[in-house]
């Protein structure tokens, strides 16, 4: 019988169980945050809040309900999209410019695997921690959607799940692209041109179908499109059990791939 053996830090030699590890990850994110979350407030909390009052209410008060929102106002139409591709844009900077800080400019990620923690122990909990930002600047939103009298009912709260689930997928492959990166230079390129148009042109604002049919297939591969299938089917319950099957497959086996290559990316990176 083969014994399952935990790998050891090659720095120390001691071995560090899998869920201390990423808990004392997510503790070292947590103390910095505690300390600096005023830097990171207005994109991550206030700027999703002032774009709903824009496009929901500003906007939205100039479209009348019809066949395009389901008979539903526009702001309420809006807001289990509007949680999706939220998450998809906080994601980003937690899955870029913090990976890279941790990994050239403050090192963080250095002094970690000087402890008994390894390199797959470091993605595990950056990941984590990113999950965890991203479920409560969501339900921040949330709370605020309902307080303004912007959600429909209580099946919305499905909608913050499914967004949690494309926000992770989305940053679990980005944190593992992070680490192959030497330079910055290509984040505002992955911003401007991947996440923009995730946020634009998979059907959180307007019907796909006002869009050229060849540009279709470009959103069906993106998280965005599926997490935005997920939470508005939900929240509205229009979602029927093959494509609640067909997203959520979709979107796990992006986390499992994001996994996968951040762990040896992190390892051919951080091992020493």
């Amino acid at each position: 019988m083969t014994r399952t053996t935990i790998p050891a830090s090659r720095s120390t030699g001691v071995v560090v169980g899998p869920v201390r590890a990423t808990w004392l990850s997510v503790e070292s994110h947590w103390l910095w945050y505690r300390r600096n979350w005023r830097s990171s407030a207005f994109s991550t909390f206030l700027g999703p809040v002032l774009f709903l009052l824009a496009m929901g209410f500003g906007f939205g008060s100039q479209v009348r309900p019809g066949a395009a929102t389901g008979g539903l106002s526009y702001v309420e139409h809006l807001v289990p999209a509007l949680l999706v591709t939220t998450a998809i844009q906080n994601a980003n900077f937690d899955s870029t410019y913090a990976v890279f800080s941790a990994f050239k400019w403050s090192k963080t990620y250095w002094g970690a695997v000087a402890t008994p923690l390894t390199p797959g122990q470091v993605f595990a909990g950056q990941l984590t921690w990113n999950a965890l930002r991203l479920g409560a600047s969501l339900a921040v939103f949330l709370a605020v959607a309902g307080l303004l009298g912007a959600l429909t009912g209580p099946a919305v709260l499905w909608a913050w799940v499914f967004a949690l689930l494309a926000g992770t997928a989305f940053s679990a492959v980005v944190v593992a692209w992070t680490a192959t990166r030497r330079t910055d230079s290509a984040f505002n390129g992955l911003f401007r041109f991947v996440v923009m148009p995730m946020t634009l042109f998979t059907g959180a604002f307007f019907p796909m179908s006002d869009l050229p049919s060849w540009t279709w297939p470009l959103a069906w591969i993106t998280p965005a499109w599926h997490g935005i299938e997920l939470s508005r089917g939900a929240a509205f319950g229009t979602l029927g059990p093959v494509a609640l099957l067909g997203h959520v497959a979709y979107l796990s086996a992006l986390v499992v791939v994001g996994a996968v290559l951040g762990r040896r990316y992190f390892t051919r990176r951080l091992a020493v």
